[in-house]
């Protein structure tokens, strides 16, 4: 008996290729957070499957505003020697509960990509999908998207709750990374912007791509509710 992988070598070959978990996925995982992590998303992070034989490690950012932390984070990683040669970071937050096999199936849909999310909505009743802005459409928007089932749907911009970055995109892109931004500017008038969507902005100029794997669904928890929307 040669067993059923290799009975099917050629279907078997193309699942790790597809796959990439013959090459290198050194991933760290940046979490912001206030101190406090709901134990139904701490459940759903433990079933997390990371990389087999691969490099995993996650790094907490306590009790700062959003954008400063994920810039925190990311300059930790870049200021040390080893972790910036490893080749993604994975940004999880604290109310995001991912499926088992999300971050699996992240590194499978980064091919043509440069960063890639889990679909999720913001909560309440009418709930948005976090794709936003479809690169074909002009002028560039941030208008969210409708979802396509089960696809690989490149848009403008993500949200940050269950997202992989290309480590190397931190490198090109210049700093402050994230940052929150209501201000008014004489002459150009008001401006607003959550901290992801600043760095998609900025991050866009430099040719990088980004997508949401619809494959990939995440729920997001409202822990004053006690409802994952």
């Amino acid at each position: 008996m040669i067993g059923r992988h290799n009975s099917s070598l050629t279907q078997a070959r193309d699942r790790l290729i597809r796959g990439d978990s013959y090459r290198d996925l050194s991933t760290i995982c940046i979490i912001p957070t206030r101190g406090m992590i709901p134990a139904k998303i701490v459940q759903s992070w433990w079933g997390l499957m990371p990389p087999m034989n691969q490099k995993f490690v996650r790094l907490f950012v306590e009790k700062m505003e959003v954008g400063e932390a994920y810039n925190a984070g990311v300059q930790a990683v870049l200021d040390n020697p080893e972790l910036r040669k490893w080749k993604y970071i994975l940004t999880l937050e604290e109310d995001n509960a991912p499926p088992p096999d999300g971050l699996l199936k992240l590194y499978e849909s980064m091919k043509k990509f440069d960063v890639v999310g889990g679909l999720y909505w913001t909560k309440g009743e009418n709930g948005q999908p976090m794709i936003y802005g479809n690169p074909k459409e002009m002028p560039k928007n941030f208008i969210p998207q409708v979802p396509i089932p089960d696809a690989i749907q490149e848009c403008n911009g993500l949200g940050m709750g269950f997202t992989l970055f290309k480590t190397g995109i931190f490198q090109k892109v210049p700093k402050p990374w994230f940052k929150t931004l209501q201000e008014y500017v004489p002459g150009e008038g008001a401006r607003a912007a959550t901290q992801d969507l600043y760095f998609f902005q900025n991050a866009a100029k430099y040719g990088f791509r980004f997508a949401s794997d619809n494959r990939v669904r995440v729920g997001h928890w409202d822990q004053s509710t006690e409802t994952m929307w």
